[in-house]
């Protein structure tokens, strides 16, 4: 008996994301030289604003990757004069990763390409679909925080 699954949330959720990124990754390797996991990791570098930087396992734990992975993006990322690595001055094991101030225009090519293909792949949506279709989305992630979360945190975001 043949099933369908097309219509399933998550099965449509982690196939419009593979598409997404796929289409994402050509795009800005054409135009920016840069494969989506470096956008990925300029990205997370620069929403974070605390005092401390960054520390590669850190920044594995954010993008979801294997430290080994992350070491081999900071590796060809610092020799592309992106990124800064630092070592820590209190764990000689660990190192910051900084943005240098040429991933500025890297970031908004990323931005760019990430606009335009929004645009296109949400065409088919009025604007208040799109609206509605972000909210929902918000929402179902929040949801999934709650019960992916320890208890500890739940509790700290009850108001």
């Amino acid at each position: 008996m043949k099933r369908d699954f097309t219509q399933r949330f998550g099965f449509l959720v982690k196939s419009v994301g593979k598409l997404y990124s796929e289409e994402f990754d050509r795009l800005a390797r054409e135009r920016i030289g840069l494969t989506s996991a470096q956008c990925r990791l300029l990205g997370a570098l620069a929403m974070h604003d605390e005092d401390e930087p960054l520390s590669q396992a850190e920044l594995a734990l954010r993008l979801d990757l294997t430290p080994m992975a992350v070491a081999g993006l900071c590796d060809r990322m610092a020799a592309a004069g992106w990124i800064r690595r630092e070592p820590s001055p209190t764990d000689r094991r660990v190192n910051k990763i900084h943005l240098e101030p040429s991933a500025e225009k890297a970031l908004d090519g990323a931005l760019s390409i990430s606009d335009g293909l929004n645009a296109r792949v949400m065409s088919v949506l009025s604007q208040a679909e799109r609206a509605q279709l972000l909210s929902l989305l918000t929402r179902v992630h929040g949801s999934l925080l709650d019960i992916t979360s320890p208890q500890d945190a739940k509790e700290a975001r009850k108001p």
